[in-house]
């Protein structure tokens, strides 16, 4: 890991900018946070940090992918959510002060940019508008578990594997989607390969979608919304 002090350089101003509950912040503290934040190189595959270590603060996504996932006491393997560049990450631990609540691993070579706890904390109490900014991203995690309980408890690996998919055709070209290996869905999807490769082929047999050599091609994404239950 390549480890390099920030420097308030318009990149850096412009991404945490496009943070989504950052937006409507103003240029001076968006410049706060930046002139704070380090940035930091991992290869892929690399560990940025381990669940239960202590809280090592809030990641935002510069370049490349990052995973962040939970483990069994058998080593299996359950992938939270997978981030992309302007996405932050590590929200819950640097603001409630516990340990880390899962792994994040470099998914392909990336680039994160990290503030502290501490440093946030002073900039939020001087700056109660951040300080609001950090509820409401708070409350947009909580919907997300919220969603994400709703796919484990009332779909069907076919159906939950079927909003994967979209979820993935609905990157841009700004943020382009790495795709997934069957394993990789599987650990999303919380079941085991053999299970993803059947309800994929299932989906292809009804020409929904076409499995092209390392490729996923969306033919029918509303028959796919439909599988999906969206």
């Amino acid at each position: 890991m390549i480890y390099a002090h920030s420097s308030p350089d318009v990149d850096a101003l412009d991404l945490w900018q496009s943070v989504q509950y950052l937006k409507a912040l103003s240029p001076q503290i968006i410049s706060e946070l930046v002139s704070v934040a380090t940035l930091h190189y991992y290869g892929a595959g690399e560990i940025i940090f381990l669940e239960f270590e202590p809280a090592a603060g809030l990641y935002l996504v510069a370049a490349g992918s990052v995973k962040v996932s939970r483990f069994s006491k058998e080593g299996r393997e359950h992938i939270l959510h997978i981030f992309s560049r302007g996405d932050t990450f590590n929200d819950v631990a640097v603001l409630d002060g516990g340990p880390n609540p899962a792994t994040a691993t470099a998914l392909t070579d990336a680039s994160v940019w990290r503030i502290t706890r501490p440093d946030l904390s002073a900039i939020a109490k001087r700056r109660p508008e951040l300080a609001w900014a950090l509820i409401e991203s708070i409350a947009r995690r909580t919907r997300h578990l919220v969603d994400a309980v709703q796919d484990l408890s009332m779909r069907n690996v076919k159906g939950r594997l079927a909003r994967l998919l979209l979820e993935q055709g609905n990157s841009t070209a700004e943020a382009p989607a790495r795709m997934l290996t069957q394993d990789e869905m599987a650990s999303r999807l919380g079941t085991v390969r053999e299970v993803v490769g059947r309800a994929l082929r299932s989906l292809a047999a009804a020409q929904i979608i076409e499995i092209d050599r390392h490729r996923i091609v969306v033919l029918d994404p509303d028959r796919l919304a439909e599988e999906a239950e969206i």
